[in-house]
């Protein structure tokens, strides 16, 4: 994603990305990080995560979101396409898991202190992304909550 701004100094060179105009992987390592701090601690999204160690995870929404602002394409070399949807469907993602994964990257965007514009174009597109991955609209197994 290009957001036509144009890097000090470079004159004609090609607009940025979303991804170097804040901050690139160092940004993206930090809001991942963030996330996942609350993910831990979950008892709703952290048994949606094969793996006992989420760095494995950290890894693949890094690149993922990397690749999809306009870093590297490291993810789909390693991955193939991202088919989100289909990625999501083994998990029962309803609307409980959608909010709570909400709350943990709202607490991780707000650690990153971005411009407005930036935290405005990232939050809405973590919303829908959420809201996309929805695949149930079943109680969440074990618990008598929505």
């Amino acid at each position: 994603m290009s957001l036509g701004i144009r890097p000090e100094g470079h004159g004609e060179h090609p607009s940025i990305t979303f991804y170097e105009a804040i901050g690139g992987h160092e940004t993206f390592v930090k809001l991942v990080d963030a996330f996942y701090r609350g993910v831990a601690d979950d008892p709703v999204l952290k048994p949606m995560y094969p793996e006992e160690d989420l760095g494995p995870a950290k890894e693949r929404l890094t690149l993922f979101l990397e690749q999809y602002w306009g870093g590297p394409t490291t993810y789909s070399e390693n991955r193939g396409h991202p088919r989100l949807r289909m990625r999501h469907m083994p998990f029962h993602v309803n609307p409980d898991a959608r909010d709570r994964w909400l709350q943990h990257m709202r607490t991780a965007v707000d650690e990153l202190g971005l411009a407005p514009l930036h935290e405005e174009t990232l939050w809405d597109y973590l919303q829908r992304a959420a809201h996309a991955m929805v695949n149930t609209f079943e109680p969440t197994p074990g618990t008598s909550a929505p």
